[in-house]
């Protein structure tokens, strides 16, 4: 019965190997990116990269153990939600007030030491960030508000309640 049971499990391990989910990699360049919309500093640009694009845009840089099912539907459900979230790369086509909402909400990620994941720096650990590092996007994040502030009417950066 146990042979019956580890045999059948080998058997479905291997047959869901053949079922994979489509890879978050974009090959064009998107005119609505976070940095195409505001001036970031390059060193914000590389803190972005390194710790948060591989789930908050539409380009991820996959491990190798991304390769295993049932691990690829775990990361990608994952990036799925972290884009819904927020994603840099689609960032030009939130509204402003959604805009400005989210770059709250970064800030007070970064700040609470939310983001980057835990069980992504695990792995990841170079994305870990320094307290230099968190400076710089919270900075990058509160300047981008206050362009917003500069920019828009109050009313227009205030999302409306449900």
């Amino acid at each position: 019965m146990k042979k019956k049971i580890a045999a059948t499990l080998i058997v479905l391990l291997i047959a869901i190997q053949f079922f994979r989910p489509a890879k978050n990699i974009s090959a064009t360049e998107n005119t609505n990116a976070f940095a195409k919309q505001y001036a970031i500093s390059s060193e914000m640009q590389t803190i972005l990269q390194k710790a948060c694009y591989d789930c908050h845009s539409n380009n991820t840089v996959y491990p190798w153990y991304a390769e295993v099912q049932p691990v690829s539907w775990w990361l990608n459900n994952h990036i799925l939600e972290a884009k819904d979230e927020l994603n840099f790369d689609e960032f030009g086509s939130y509204s402003p007030a959604k805009q400005f909402h989210k770059m709250e909400e970064a800030i007070n990620e970064v700040k609470e030491g939310e983001m980057p994941l835990f069980s992504y720096t695990i792995i990841h650990t170079n994305a870990k960030l320094t307290e230099a590092e968190s400076k710089v996007l919270m900075d990058g994040f509160t300047a981008v508000r206050e362009n917003m502030q500069a920019k828009y009417p109050m009313d227009s950066l205030v999302k409306p309640k449900k």
